[in-house]
């Protein structure tokens, strides 16, 4: 994959993601308006408005992960705590996000690339913890039980152009070539319970 290519997909992921946000934020605001009216008392609504809470915070969270992200733009760490809130979007696993402050969008893009990468080795749930300790990020999470398939983890560190990865693992195959562009250089240690990821 070219450069060219990377930043292509990464504009259609943007692109994407923009065009998503509006019509459930809409239908969000339908369902809070339902239930100001009294209408919506009900476990169907609640449900409705759950999932469309879910959606909204998981789109959000792909914008930054599959988007574009410029060097010099910034992501407020208000925004990174929403996303990465504790049981929003159906999300199993933990994350104690550390770093304070802004970020910038690029560095967050990887870190949630990352985290992305956790929740498919977590399925069973676990806990992730983030640092930055000013100039490098260090993420580590932990398990009672983990699922790692090495060939993907190997993506991390390799630039693999050929490689077939399925659309559920797509996120293992995007982190090289943006660690390509942003020039950094990424560590990954694998245990029986925990994984250690340094960029």
């Amino acid at each position: 994959m070219t450069q060219q290519d990377r930043d292509l997909t990464a504009l259609i992921g943007s692109r994407i993601c923009h065009d998503l946000i509006s019509p459930l934020g809409a239908i969000g605001n339908g369902v809070e308006l339902l239930q100001l009216s009294g209408m919506a008392d009900s476990p169907e609504m609640a449900l409705i408005a759950e999932s469309v809470t879910n959606a909204n915070l998981r789109i959000r969270y792909f914008r930054v992960a599959f988007g574009a992200a410029d060097d010099d733009q910034l992501i407020a760490e208000n925004e990174i705590r929403a996303v990465l809130a504790p049981g929003v979007d159906g999300r199993k696993i933990e994350v104690d996000w550390r770093p304070n402050g802004s970020q910038p969008r690029s560095a967050v893009k990887l870190a949630f690339l990352v985290l992305q990468c956790f929740e498919t080795a977590m399925p069973w749930g676990g806990h992730v913890d983030v640092r930055f300790d000013g100039e490098h990020w260090r993420i580590r999470g932990q398990a009672d039980k983990i699922k790692l398939d090495h060939e993907l983890w190997a993506m991390l560190t390799t630039q693999q152009g050929t490689t077939d990865v399925p659309p559920a693992q797509v996120h293992f195959a995007l982190i090289a070539p943006e660690l390509a562009r942003q020039k950094r250089s990424m560590g990954v240690t694998l245990s029986e319970h925990s994984i250690s990821v340094e960029f």
